[in-house]
């Protein structure tokens, strides 16, 4: 991680997982007041292409490309390539060893991030498929690999954040993805299960935190964010 400190208007990501690109305006300009980071995932990417992508940098903001590439090596090495040179800042990627590798050969100055093991996924979920270690032990396992084979940092849970960052250091960055404002921290309907507050994720060693639907549902966006980066303040 750089030894830049990371501007509190770049701490929360914006995930513009909405329909349409005139949707992610709408919520960009609602935001940018407070924040200059969006993720753009992969239902805005199918709606628009790059043309939002260009859009949000061109507004000089930041932008977290969530594509998740997973494929044979060679492909990725060509579909990184086609992202840079666009501005993206950071870009997510899933994969064993050789998928990781040929994603750093292909990277300009964007940095990547591999995924660990998705918020969605359990302790329930790790024992159906017969797997005796822990989500813990398996995001540590992960992000020790991406890390050794020149990855900038991983996807996880704040939950795993403070392990991550202790052993293996500052300089990985750790997004934090289920990002849920303190009152719904244990919302049953939500289909993350493990999550945290933006404030407790950068407690525990997280770099940025991404956050949806608590911001893009709101009523008053700009009023959730401020809260978030009371907490990020009071906590961090």
């Amino acid at each position: 991680m750089s030894n830049q400190p990371i501007l509190l208007k770049e701490k929360i990501i914006v995930a513009l997982d909405v329909d349409s690109p005139e949707q992610a305006k709408n919520m960009v300009k609602k935001c940018e007041s407070h924040c200059s980071f969006y993720k753009v995932g992969l239902q805005l990417f199918m709606a628009s292409w790059f043309e939002t992508v260009d859009w949000i940098v061109d507004r000089g903001h930041k932008v977290m490309l969530d594509l998740k590439f997973f494929d044979i090596p060679e492909t990725v090495r060509l579909a990184v390539e086609q992202v840079n040179n666009r501005g993206v800042s950071l870009a997510t990627i899933h994969g064993n060893d050789p998928i990781i590798r040929a994603a750093v050969s292909a990277r300009g100055d964007m940095k990547l991030l591999a995924v660990t093991v998705l918020t969605s996924f359990g302790e329930e979920d790790m024992r159906a498929m017969g797997m005796t270690q822990s989500v813990a032990d398996l995001v540590l396992y992960r992000a020790k690999r991406a890390l050794k084979l020149g990855c900038d940092g991983v996807v996880s849970s704040g939950l795993e954040a403070e392990k991550m960052r202790k052993e293996l250091g500052e300089k990985l960055l750790i997004v934090t993805p289920g990002i849920r404002p303190g009152a719904n921290i244990s919302d049953s309907t939500d289909d993350q299960q493990r999550v945290v507050t933006a404030g407790m994720a950068i407690k525990n060693g997280a770099s940025h935190v991404v956050v949806g639907r608590p911001i893009t549902k709101a009523e008053d966006p700009v009023k959730v964010i401020e809260l978030m980066q009371q907490d990020i303040v009071q906590l961090g």
